[in-house]
């Protein structure tokens, strides 16, 4: 442990979040307002209970620590690369617990990911559809009053007051506001303004069109981003509350532009699929977490399954021994040896002889000539 870890330091989160903003680059500050109003969910809460376990049994080799606080430090993207099942995803859930910063806010991606589906979703077409709905009933309202004998209803006053068409009460939001029908992505609420930083895993970011990283980069550069829907109303509407991708998560953006206060820690995972542009490396902290090693093995198995199912597992000829020599040949998943070690505490394959078939069922090669 080293005193300017913020990741896995000494003292209390807050005290370590402390030391992250104050030693703040220059040329990496940010001055977005601190929309007080957006509470940030609580990783206490039992919805979260499996995230917090997740990342609470991490465990990660300090050079590798030295990393991750370089990145946070320095306030730029950590490109984290390693076979799979080696722990990259979870990385972004340890830090999250280790820092009480709130759930990680994922955005997998795909093939057909795009740079605005990370930011914000509009749904214009259910806008349009709920315009029409509202005029025809507005409609038939009138129609209604209009064929009932005004001296039971009053006077056309009265009718136009008890109308669905009057106007809405003084603080109550209009059924047609932009901001019911716009929604922030993962990207977008991780660059909200708050006043400590949001956790953002963009998982397996390799898999994307060839384009994403290049498009990522203004965003992850200067930290911030225009909703072009939202500014172009800024003239009459300046400030517009829209959701975020917390559960039931609101937060008000203001003249159409978030920008953040806090800059966000962001993961980036990749299986090494294909290469990427130079400037996007450039503004990455690179990390490779290799694979683990017999005694890395032991301790994943104690923290997670404990220390019994550890020792069988570790002894000559265990599950262990076994997990390394068919990783030779092939790639297999750390998350397949909890498997296997599982089972066995469970009571299955649990006869000397049986050891193979259960190797077979649950330590199959992911590459090789035998993968599947």
């Amino acid at each position: 442990m080293k005193n300017w870890w913020i990741y896995k330091g000494s003292g209390p989160a807050s005290k370590r979040l402390a030391l992250l903003a104050e030693n703040q680059p220059r040329w990496r500050t940010f001055d977005g307002v601190v929309d007080d109003g957006y509470v940030v969910p609580d990783l206490a809460e039992p919805r979260y209970a499996r995230e917090r376990e997740r990342g609470a049994g991490y465990l990660v080799d300090a050079p590798d620590v030295d990393v991750v606080n370089t990145a946070l430090l320095l306030r730029r993207p950590l490109l984290v690369t390693g076979e799979p099942g080696v722990g990259k995803s979870t990385l972004a859930f340890s830090i999250a617990a280790d820092l009480g910063l709130g759930p990680v806010l994922r955005w997998a991606i795909t093939s057909r990911s795009t740079l605005r589906e990370g930011q914000y979703r509009y749904d214009a077409v259910r806008r349009l559809e709920d315009a029409n709905l509202r005029e025809l009933k507005r409609k038939a309202a009138e129609a209604m009053v209009t064929g009932v004998r005004q001296d039971k209803l009053g006077s056309r006053d009265g009718d136009r007051r008890e109308s669905p068409d009057r106007p809405e009460r003084q603080g109550t939001p209009r059924p047609d506001a932009i901001g019911n029908y716009l929604q922030l992505g993962p990207l977008g609420t991780a660059f909200l303004p708050t006043r400590r930083p949001r956790v953002l895993l963009i998982d397996e970011i390799d898999k994307g069109d060839i384009d994403l990283p290049g498009d990522l980069l203004t965003v992850l550069e200067d930290g911030e981003f225009e909703i072009p829907e939202l500014s172009r109303m800024a003239a009459h509407e300046a400030d517009v509350e829209v959701g975020t991708s917390d559960f039931d998560g609101h937060s008000v953006v203001s003249r159409g532009w978030i920008r953040c206060h806090a800059y966000p820690i962001v993961v980036l995972t990749s299986n090494g699929e294909r290469e990427f542009p130079a400037p996007f490396l450039r503004r990455c902290i690179r990390l490779n977490i290799g694979r683990p090693d017999d005694e890395k093995l032991r301790s994943i198995v104690e923290q997670r399954i404990g220390p019994e199912a550890a020792a069988e597992a570790a002894a000559p000829g265990g599950l262990i021994s076994t997990f390394i020599e068919r990783r030779r040949s092939g790639e297999v998943a750390t998350d397949q040896l909890l498997n296997a070690v599982q089972m066995r505490l469970a009571g299955a394959w649990t006869a000397p002889e049986d050891l193979a078939s259960l190797a077979d069922a649950t330590l199959h090669r992911l590459t090789g000539p035998d993968a599947g």
